[in-house]
């Protein structure tokens, strides 16, 4: 097997487990609530991250780090998995999944409109268009497709879900900076991170959590945050194609709401499929033009 088809094979794998964790955030939310399921997540993450060095024997690294990635590696860990899970833990806890999952994807156009200021990039004319049929996609989720009447399941949920977006990109774009081994960058921001989410989780909830829900916690933790994460940059060192591994990821929201109906089931609304299709629609011409110089 060449390193191409190494690499779409783990592409797809990690796409595949993506695909399941909003399943396994409502079914870990119906156990226990998101101050525990982000303390499960943080620690069995953490596990994972540090199993995956002393495999790739790359533990050593830890011991590399100068000051400054260290103060950068707090910091990131604060926004991720801190402020980030406990944002989208919380909608997934007011929303069904199946709106909750779609409004978390939008992740790609708001790190896009975030670079503007951030960055200093300038506005493109597909950025913009991108944006419009995007979020008519959430606003067909939301509303259930009744655009009359702008019902939505639960205003705070939807705007946590959005806004977990927003810190998803400021993690990402300030972790773009950072020039150190992404696995082991992470495993430092998820071991800062600690403290402080055992401290929530103390003050705002306890440690009482069942067998399974044990479980769940462990599979969000190591799959959402921990072995999948691994498989994706895997996957990214194969290719001799980023785009076509990149563009996988499209696949994930759809797949996503057959394990949303079939395992937990949830009745799929007439509005997710064609909102979700816009959606990802416009995150796809958005990404398609990424070295085109088209301006406002």
């Amino acid at each position: 097997m060449n390193n191409q088809r190494k690499a779409m094979v783990f592409g797809l794998l990690a796409v595949l487990a993506w695909s399941t964790v909003a399943t396994a955030f409502k079914l870990a939310l119906q156990r226990m609530d998101h101050f525990q399921l982000l303390f499960l997540a943080n620690v069995f993450s953490l596990a994972a991250l540090g199993l995956v060095l002393a495999v790739q024997r790359r533990l050593g690294l830890l011991l590399q780090v100068d000051r400054r990635t260290l103060g950068m590696c707090a910091g990131l860990g604060l926004l991720n998995p801190f402020f980030y899970y406990l944002v989208l833990f919380k909608a997934y806890a007011l929303l069904p999944a199946q709106v909750a999952q779609p409004l978390n994807f939008t992740w790609a156009l708001t790190m896009a409109w975030l670079a503007i200021p951030v960055l200093g990039q300038r506005l493109r004319l597909r950025d913009a268009l991108a944006g419009i049929v995007c979020y008519s996609g959430v606003l067909v989720i939301t509303t259930g497709g009744d655009l009359r009447s702008m019902q939505i399941d639960s205003v705070p949920g939807v705007v946590l879900a959005l806004g977990s977006t927003l810190i998803w990109a400021l993690y990402w774009l300030a972790n773009a900076r950072m020039r150190f081994d992404p696995v082991a960058g992470l495993f430092l921001g998820f071991l800062f991170s600690l403290l402080p989410v055992t401290a929530v989780n103390w003050l705002f909830s306890d440690f009482q959590i069942s067998a399974t829900g044990l479980a769940l916690g462990a599979y969000v933790g190591a799959m959402e945050m921990g072995f999948t994460f691994v498989l994706w940059l895997t996957a990214m060192r194969l290719t001799t194609s980023t785009a076509r591994i990149a563009n996988l990821i499209f696949l994930a929201p759809f797949l996503s709401l057959v394990f949303i109906h079939f395992v937990l089931g949830e009745h799929l609304r007439a509005a997710t499929v064609p909102g979700l299709i816009l959606i990802v629609a416009g995150l796809w011409y958005q990404s398609a033009g990424k070295n085109k110089e088209e301006l406002v």
